[in-house]
């Protein structure tokens, strides 16, 4: 479903691949996973859901927007 607004949620339909945990996941289970759709959005999920629940999808220029807005203030776990 497309909202208009960056990080839309999107149903179980599209399909993503190359699921991989964060780097900064915490040692009790939360973190995320980033995966690629096939049209090649970024989808990024809670690990704790194990696949079931519901994904944020970012366009790449939307994805670049937030990992910028993320490193530029300096946040951390």
């Amino acid at each position: 479903m497309r909202t208009g607004k960056p990080g839309r949620i999107v149903g179980m339909g599209t399909h993503y691949v190359h699921w991989r945990k964060s780097s900064h996941s915490a040692p009790d289970g939360e973190c995320v996973e980033i995966g690629r759709s096939s049209v090649g959005n970024i989808g990024v999920r809670d690990t704790k859901q194990r696949g079931t629940g519901p994904i944020l999808d970012f366009t790449p220029r939307e994805w670049a927007t937030f990992l910028q807005a993320v490193r530029s203030r300096g946040w951390k776990r």
